[in-house]
């Protein structure tokens, strides 16, 4: 292995890196991208759009501007990028900006306690040190802007899943952890003769319902309240469980894969879905990094290879295991019962 290229400025600005992370963040919550989406603005309006104050408001955007975020004219307006404009308006489907206001809101603040996190191996998040959600989803606020992360994070890979399964050897699913129910909805719209559901705390069903609606999909995308922890799985020909297994410990993980199994008929599939962690551990850096995320976050939680997977998948009795890509650094699992 060659070692890589790390020079002084290398090793600054991956120092600084913080600084590009949090003002796209900040840009996401305040919604610059939104208040964009209807056209081009100068430097006094864009200000007032998003209600922040004339000191920092020209090096704010234009910094945005210099790291690709935004454009701006000869006259000095302001503009999404086509990406930008795409990804970022809170007002489109194509939206994955709800991850990052959690990022912004929830995870970023507790990265500052990744010293403390590694000195004592304990969890630094006072909601998740009991490893369980229940705090977060007894904040009204705060869950309702996990949901939507939730979503942002999964829309990429649940499109990609609901166009590269092959759902055509099956009549159900149903996703387990569904936040929104991404998921189950993409695989609706691109499938019609699946029967989809999702499977969460019941205080989740209101946001799972509006967004099902809001994708004309009431009555076809069913919600089934429960605890994964107390509540066997629901029944269907395919039960999924994407980027849900990470925020657990070992024994937790494969107290979940056997609940999937039992929820299966024969022949039935379950899929996994995460940033797995490569197999030599040594490219992987993202899946790493949020690896030590859950170690910040979470009481036992940890990221892990598609081996490791595949071979706790094995342990409980799943056949025919593969790994196949999604989207970007994403792929998924699948065993058949």
């Amino acid at each position: 292995m060659e070692p890589h290229d790390v020079t002084p400025d290398r090793i600054i600005q991956l120092g600084y890196a913080f600084r590009e992370s949090k003002a796209l963040l900040s840009a996401v919550e305040l919604g610059v991208f939104t208040a964009l989406a209807q056209g081009p603005l100068d430097l006094e309006a864009l200000r007032q759009a998003i209600k922040i104050d004339a000191r920092g408001a020209r090096d704010f955007f234009d910094a945005l501007v210099a790291l690709g975020m935004l454009q701006r004219d000869a006259e000095g307006r302001y503009a999404n990028t086509p990406d930008t404009d795409r990804f970022l308006d809170r007002n489109k489907a194509s939206y994955i900006g709800g991850e990052l206001i959690h990022f912004s809101t929830r995870v970023y603040p507790h990265w500052s306690l990744l010293t403390p996190a590694l000195r004592s191996g304990a969890p630094q998040s006072e909601t998740n040190q009991t490893g369980s959600y229940a705090a977060v989803y007894a904040d009204p606020e705060a869950l309702a802007n996990f949901v939507k992360g939730m979503t942002g994070g999964s829309l990429p890979s649940a499109k990609a899943l609901a166009e590269k399964f092959p759902w055509h050897r099956y009549r159900s699913v149903v996703d387990i952890g569904t936040a929104q129910g991404c998921l189950p909805v993409q695989i609706a719209l691109a499938h019609p003769h699946i029967a989809a559901g999702g499977f969460d705390l019941p205080m989740i069903a209101p946001h799972f319902d509006d967004y099902v609606a809001d994708h004309g999909l009431t009555g076809r995308v069913r919600f089934h309240p429960g605890d994964f922890f107390h509540d066997p799985f629901p029944t269907a020909d395919v039960v999924v469980l994407g980027r849900i297994l990470h925020n657990w410990d070992l024994p937790t993980k494969t107290m979940l894969l056997a609940k999937a199994y039992a929820a299966l008929p024969a022949g039935g599939a379950a899929i996994v879905y995460e940033r797995f962690i490569d197999d030599e551990r040594r490219t992987g850096a993202a899946a790493m990094l949020m690896s030590l995320n859950m170690l910040i976050m979470t009481t036992g939680g940890f990221d892990f290879t598609a081996a490791d997977c595949i071979g706790w998948m094995r342990q409980i009795g799943f056949r025919e295991l593969r790994v196949e890509p999604l989207v970007g650094d994403q792929a998924m699992v699948v065993g058949i019962k």
